[in-house]
């Protein structure tokens, strides 16, 4: 994760309950291109990686939570949408969207970073069209992980994190 992973992500430590740093298991993360196909590419990164943590029950749950956040994170943090991105004058050694993956003894977490300091929209239960084809990712989200939020980078990082809990092993 490098050295900006500490620091990116100390919010959404002081978000959760108190982790024993002895429990920190793993964690991984990977550079996503501003392509659509990104999000193949991550659910990819995400199978080998819960493979690798003997985390494969959870795939179906995490690989589609993982899917909505990348899939938000290209369609609406990219300037102009992925295709512009790729156009845009963006530092090689900067990718805009980054998948992390943090496992600790009794959780694991899916942060996306992005580029946008825009917070991340909720679909409002009532009265929205859920059988509609788009604008359901945060209410999957949701559904599907234990818990959810975002957080703005500080320092020298710009652009947010948004992330999902996933509590691991029995039911507190």
């Amino acid at each position: 994760m490098g050295t900006n992973g500490s620091t990116m992500l100390e919010p959404l430590r002081q978000g959760l309950p108190p982790i024993d740093p002895a429990s920190v298991s793993s964690s991984a993360s990977c550079a996503l291109p501003p392509r659509y196909e990104a999000v193949r590419g991550a659910r990819q990164f995400t199978r080998a990686t819960l493979t690798q943590w003997e985390l494969c029950d959870r795939f179906d749950d995490v690989a589609l939570v993982v899917s909505e956040l990348v899939t938000n994170a290209l369609r609406h943090a990219l300037p102009g949408g992925p295709s512009e991105a790729c156009e845009g004058a963006r530092a090689p050694q900067e990718p805009p969207v980054r998948l992390h993956l943090m496992r600790w003894t009794s959780r694991l977490v899916c942060a996306v970073r992005d580029p946008s300091q825009d917070s991340p929209e909720e679909r409002e239960a009532s009265g929205e069209d859920f059988s509609a084809e788009s604008g359901r990712g945060l209410f999957l989200v949701d559904s599907f992980s234990d818990g959810w939020g975002w957080h703005p980078l500080a320092g020298t990082l710009r652009g947010k994190v948004v992330w999902a809990l996933f509590r691991l092993g029995p039911a507190d």
